[in-house]
């Protein structure tokens, strides 16, 4: 994916998680923050942070705040709409006959829905989660990196759905360069932690997307074919 315009600023602070404030040509602007984890070891200040101006006149905030460099060097892209949007376009060149986001099943809403014909005539059903990797430690990604409910509760949707045939995939996008794995955080959270290793003992997939940052693009860049 590719933003269709982007913007160089400084970051000062974050106020709460929704919005924070930057420098902007020696100008201090409120920003939306596009993600609502806590990203405190990437919102630093002083930080090189990119922002896109989505051009709608009824919003609070002119900015979306969507990608930081670490102190590392290493840019980061922390849209967290981002990655359903890269999965969409990867999706595309996989052999689905169908692909459905935001699929309403059991209680929960799952990412992706992708049903193909296979040579047996039969149909293979599939549902696929997605999460975005905004946290490295050490060149390993980590999820999440503030609790999530949802998210265990997906999970468990998943190992549910598996159970009654369908294949199942839990898809980490790592929005990052140079990370290869991602690893549940349960320092954090060790529900999480318990649903994804029950999730690969039910035979729960799991995907490792990664990726290629720019300040105004996020591409997956994997080989991977499901």
């Amino acid at each position: 994916m590719k933003y269709e315009n982007i913007t160089r600023a400084s970051f000062i602070k974050r106020p709460n998680r929704f919005i924070a404030e930057v420098d902007l040509n020696g100008k201090k602007e409120i920003v939306h923050v596009k993600n609502t984890g806590r990203c405190k070891e990437l919102l630093l200040p002083g930080s090189e942070v990119y922002l896109t101006a989505p051009g709608n006149p009824d919003r609070k905030t002119k900015y979306d705040l969507v990608a930081v460099r670490k102190n590392t060097g290493v840019l980061f892209n922390i849209d967290s709409q981002a990655p359903n949007k890269v999965v969409k376009e990867w999706l595309s060149t996989q052999a689905f006959d169908k692909v459905i986001p935001e699929y309403k099943y059991g209680d929960s809403r799952i990412d992706f829905y992708m049903e193909r014909e296979l040579p047996s005539g039969e149909t293979e059903k599939f549902l696929m989660e997605v999460k975005g990797c905004t946290l490295e430690v050490d060149g390993v990604g980590y999820f999440p990196d503030a609790p999530t409910e949802r998210g265990v509760k997906h999970i468990r949707e998943l190992i549910k759905a598996k159970e009654k045939g369908y294949r199942t995939a839990l898809a980490f996008v790592i929005q990052m360069d140079g990370v290869t794995e991602v690893r549940p955080n349960v320092d954090t959270h060790p529900e999480f932690g318990e649903a994804f290793e029950d999730a690969k003992r039910a035979g729960v997939e799991i995907f490792f997307l990664t990726c290629h940052v720019e300040p105004d693009v996020l591409k997956i860049n994997s080989d991977l074919q499901i």
